[in-house]
C-alpha cells in the first residue's frame, strides 16, 4: 500500500549535491515525489512509496555520500498525491 511522507532534512545538505543524490536514490528505491532547498539551509522532500521502501530510502539518505552529512530527518505522514516520478524543484 502506497504511503506518503513530508521530510525536512538538516545537516550538510545544501551545496553538496544532496538534491541530486536524493533523486538518484529515489530512482533506486522506487520512490516518487520531489526535493527542494529551503532558505533556512534545510532540504524539504515529499516522498511516496510502500512503507518498507520509504524506510529504506530514509536510511540511504542518512548514509549519504562523501559530501553529504545528514544530521536529522523530521518525517510526517501526509496524503498520497500519486506522483509519477521524482523531481528536483527550484
Amino acid at each position: 500500500m502506497k504511503q506518503a511522507q513530508h521530510l525536512i532534512v538538516s545537516g550538510r545538505v545544501q551545496g553538496v549535491g544532496f538534491r541530486y543524490f536524493a533523486q538518484a536514490t529515489a530512482l533506486k528505491y522506487g520512490i516518487t515525489g520531489w526535493v527542494r532547498n529551503l532558505n533556512d539551509g534545510t532540504v524539504e522532500l515529499q516522498i511516496e512509496g510502500d512503507a518498507e521502501r520509504l524506510e529504506s530510502y530514509k536510511r540511504a539518505l542518512y548514509d549519504g555520500n562523501r559530501f553529504v552529512g545528514v544530521e536529522r530527518i523530521e518525517a510526517e505522514d501526509t496524503t498520497v498525491e500519486s506522483f509519477r516520478k521524482f523531481d528536483i524543484r527550484y
